[in-house]
């Protein structure tokens, strides 16, 4: 199985941490054929997450968001950190039947089929400025859908951040219309 070839977003100046070395490749997960990026071994390291969560809070400060949105599950972690970096509050996306109380609800496609994702109806405020962060973009869906949920809620979506972006899958062209950043880049699977 060929490896990951990575280009690390250089950042802003000064310190700068080699979080792609950090990184478990995961062969063969969830199916044959994947090559799985895990965060896990980056966000146990503290000065690592703590980079990762001033990097992403200081790209986006400017745009003065009011909340910040992740998605389930590592997108919790990775925007809940930021969040606390901005001084502001957090709202969890997750997937349908997961959330206690009343939702509104945005469906996507997948390969074969749909999913489903959802945010409590009193998340957000009609105006709310909403930075959405994710550990990882992919092929894009669950974090276009996301964007779509926001906008539903009447927010606005200022920024998309992610510690990842697998650039061979495209899914940032599904947020063309976002100001979309990512810290690592892996051009091929």
């Amino acid at each position: 199985m060929p490896q990951c070839g990575a280009r690390i977003t250089p950042a802003k100046e000064g310190k700068r941490m080699d979080l792609e070395a950090l990184m478990r490749k995961v062969p063969d997960f969830p199916k044959k054929g994947i090559m799985f990026i895990d965060i896990t071994t980056v966000i146990k390291d503290g000065a690592a997450l703590d980079y990762i969560a001033t990097h992403l809070a200081e790209r986006y400060r400017a745009k003065k968001p009011d909340i910040v949105v992740g998605i389930e599950s590592r997108g919790f972690i990775l925007g809940a950190a930021v969040a606390l970096k901005l001084g502001l509050g957090f709202v969890p996306v997750r997937k349908k039947g997961k959330l206690p109380a009343e939702t509104i609800s945005e469906e996507y496609a997948l390969e074969y089929g749909t999913d489903t994702v959802e945010m409590h109806t009193d998340a957000l405020k009609p105006g709310h400025k909403a930075l959405l962060i994710d550990d990882l973009i992919a092929t894009g869906g669950t974090a276009e859908a996301t964007c779509r949920l926001i906008e539903k809620a009447g927010a606005e979506v200022v920024g998309c951040g992610f510690l990842v972006n697998l650039a061979f899958l495209n899914g940032v062209d599904k947020l063309k219309k976002h100001d979309v950043y990512w810290m690592i880049q892996y051009d091929s699977e």
